[in-house]
């Protein structure tokens, strides 16, 4: 069986820091010497890597744990593969349609209604109009908006952006599913609504990777962990290794502290 996501030596490097304020002479601004007093510039500033050399393949059906502390490189990976950040070095390749669940609110415009930003989110995800047709009533029913239909999302509770927004996301039909930690602002009701839903997704064969602190849900729900640490893929083994991994590190941790 074909891999249907492949990340290899994927690395991302952020700077920080103060950047030199030196003003370009004419002839920079003018010529193309402005690209290399930019990079020259770039290079007095700090470099931190929140991701380094990440390699694996995610299969179809496989629902992926990503766990490890903040400020590990979790959500960087996610949004590398959601292709809203590119990576600095290495490639990820990705067969198929992508739906991503990364922030609250990510791809909705205040202003607009929940039914039009409906059709707006759908439209980013990928989905065409007569998609978002077929699955409007469904998406709303899921969501439980109904009565908010038509009210301007600004108004919208942190719980009511989210359950919109997974409705979507989950409703899209993608070949790969990234929730980032999302689930857990919704109350327990809807968050089993979401695992049914995302279980339904696992069934027709589809990818979930799933970024969460609750190791409970990380060990029920998944077949594979990825620990990072530090930017780094520490440990990628069977579920219940890793979680042991992850908590030994934790211990350690709170030990030297």
């Amino acid at each position: 069986m074909k891999a249907i996501v492949s990340a290899r030596n994927v690395s991302k490097r952020y700077h920080f820091g103060k950047t030199l304020q030196i003003r370009p002479s004419l002839a920079e601004v003018l010529g193309s010497t402005i690209k290399r007093f930019r990079r020259s510039n770039e290079g007095v500033q700090e470099a931190f890597w929140a991701l380094k050399g990440i390699s694996f393949e995610a299969m179809p059906g496989e629902v992926i744990g990503i766990i490890g502390r903040n400020g590990a490189g979790k959500s960087t990976l996610l949004r590398i593969l959601a292709r809203i950040t590119k990576p600095t070095t290495g490639e990820v390749d990705m067969y198929g349609r992508l739906g991503a669940l990364l922030e609250i609110g990510t791809g909705f415009h205040p202003d607009l209604t929940g039914r039009e930003n409906i059709f707006l989110n759908g439209t980013i995800l990928g989905m065409k109009s007569r998609e978002i047709r077929r699955q409007f009533d469904e998406i709303v029913a899921f969501s439980e908006i109904e009565k908010f239909l038509d009210t301007p999302v600004k108004h919208y509770s942190s719980g009511m952006y989210l359950r919109l927004a997974f409705a979507i996301a989950a409703h899209f039909e993608p070949d790969v599913l990234l929730l980032d930690e999302i689930i857990a602002v919704g109350d327990i009701g809807f968050q089993k609504k979401c695992f049914e839903k995302m279980e339904a997704v696992r069934l027709q064969g589809r990818t979930i990777f799933l970024v969460s602190h609750d190791l409970a849900t990380i060990q029920r729900w998944c077949q594979r962990v990825l620990f990072l640490q530090a930017g780094r893929l520490c440990e990628e083994q069977a579920v219940k290794a890793t979680i042991e991994a992850y908590v030994r590190d934790e211990a350690s941790v709170l030990s030297l502290g």
